[in-house]
């Protein structure tokens, strides 16, 4: 769908939002994000209501009550993503030191997994 690489000193809510305006403007049907606590904060909120005024971002929090680990709903699909991803040897590890290269390198592992998704059912 859309990503993005960015230096280790932006944190992951300030890049979100430039992030979330280049996939909604791509896919303006999708009405709904679902975050996890990290993005909860007033400054990404604002961001997105500037950016993406129609979508509606839905934090996703781990039970109260749960000890251990717990799959949270959402949440469990981006993590099965990034495990695929870290069976390519050059995304294991960082060894990249320039973002495009970087981003390419992700590119090219996400078209990988989705043909081996679309060719071994």
């Amino acid at each position: 769908m859309a990503a993005t690489v960015h230096d280790a000193g932006l944190a992951d809510r300030d890049g979100g939002v430039a992030l979330m305006g280049e996939l909604f403007g791509l896919y303006p049907f999708l009405r709904r994000l679902f975050a996890d606590g990290g993005y909860s904060g007033r400054i990404f909120h604002a961001g997105m209501q500037a950016h993406c005024p129609r979508v509606r971002v839905v934090i996703v929090k781990r039970p109260k009550r749960s000890q251990g680990f717990t799959a949270l709903p959402k949440r469990w699909v981006v993590e099965r993503s990034f495990a695929w991803f870290g069976r390519c040897r050059r995304l294991a590890k960082d060894w990249e030191c320039l973002s495009p290269r970087a981003l390419s390198f992700l590119l090219w592992a996400s078209v990988r997994t989705m043909l081996r998704k679309l060719c071994n059912p």
